[in-house]
C-alpha cells in the first residue's frame, strides 16, 4: 500500500459529516470531479446524509489511525426509480493531501466487495472527460466506458464533456 500509515474503511458516522464536506468542497475548485461551482455546507448535505442507510446505499469513509478521516466513497440509487434498484452511483472523493496513494483503489474495492451484501448487481459513475486520474482509476478496477456526454457542462466559460462508466458486479443476475 501507498499510504504510511494503516488505514480503515468504515460505515460515514453522522459525525464524519463536516469532514465528508470539507473534503468533497476541496474538489470544487479543481473543476475536476464535480459540477458543483460553489462550496457546499454541511447542512445542505444533512438530507443526503440521511438518504444513505447503510444496508442499503451507504457512505463509507477511509480512517487513519489517528481517527482523521481522508477520503469517502457513496453508493446512492441510480435514476431515483424503483426498477433500477439493484443499480448504485458510485462517488470517490480523496483528501488532496492522500490522492494517487492507493486510496481510491481501496475504497473502490471495498463497495464492489459490498455490493453482494446489498444486492447491488450494477455500479455506475459520472466522470469528467477531462478528469483523467479518476477515468484511469475506474477502468483500472474494471468499469468500463458506457457512454460519452459531449459538452454537457459549463464550467468557468468552457463545455466539459462526461463520460458514464459502469461496472456488472454480477451478470447472470437478472
Amino acid at each position: 500500500m501507498l499510504l504510511n500509515s494503516t488505514v480503515t474503511i468504515r460505515q460515514a458516522f453522522r459525525a464524519d459529516l463536516p469532514r465528508i464536506v470539507e473534503i468533497y468542497n476541496a474538489a470544487i475548485p479543481t473543476r475536476l470531479a464535480t459540477g458543483d461551482l460553489e462550496p457546499i455546507s454541511v447542512e445542505s448535505r444533512q438530507g443526503w446524509f440521511q438518504e444513505h442507510l447503510p444496508n442499503q446505499y451507504p457512505i463509507w469513509v477511509a480512517e487513519t489511525e489517528t481517527g482523521e478521516v481522508i477520503g469517502w466513497l457513496s453508493f446512492q440509487l441510480f435514476y431515483g426509480r424503483l426498477a433500477y434498484r439493484k443499480t448504485a452511483e458510485v462517488s470517490l472523493y480523496i483528501c488532496p493531501n492522500y490522492q494517487r496513494r492507493g486510496l481510491g483503489k481501496m475504497l473502490i474495492e471495498a463497495g464492489i466487495k459490498a455490493c453482494a451484501n446489498l444486492e447491488i448487481t450494477t455500479l455506475v459513475g459520472f466522470i469528467f472527460a477531462h478528469n483523467l486520474p479518476s477515468l484511469y482509476l475506474f477502468e483500472k478496477m474494471g468499469f468500463q466506458r458506457w457512454g460519452y456526454l459531449p459538452a454537457v457542462a459549463q464550467m468557468d466559460d468552457q463545455t466539459r464533456d462526461l463520460v458514464i462508466v459502469g461496472l456488472q458486479i454480477n451478470p447472470s443476475v437478472s
